[in-house]
């Protein structure tokens, strides 16, 4: 039982995947993000008002393994492309200072 559910999950990533690795700019894209995320807690907070429901607010707040394990940025973004496209980065990352 326990293997189907591996066999569906790996399945299900490589249906999302399309089963190629992502081209090396998606995956600089996408590393950036979890690079940003292992710098710090992010978050963000809604608050707003309508005529159906009046008024609303929400908030969420976000904090990654590697920020917890205190990772650098720089080595979760490198390991990172590297993990998805088999080759080193092809650009320095973009971070928030």
């Amino acid at each position: 039982m326990r293997r189907a559910g591996v066999l569906c999950a790996g399945l299900a990533a490589a249906v999302l995947t399309g089963c190629s690795p992502p081209s090396p700019l998606r995956a600089a894209q996408v590393c950036e993000e979890r690079a940003a995320a292992a710098q710090g807690p992010t978050g963000g907070v809604t608050i707003g008002a309508n005529s159906r429901t009046g008024g609303f607010a929400s908030a969420r707040i976000g904090v990654t393994s590697d920020y917890l394990r205190g990772r650098d940025p720089l080595e979760v973004y490198d390991s990172c492309v590297y993990d998805l496209t088999g080759q080193p980065p092809v650009r320095p990352p973009r971070l928030r200072q």
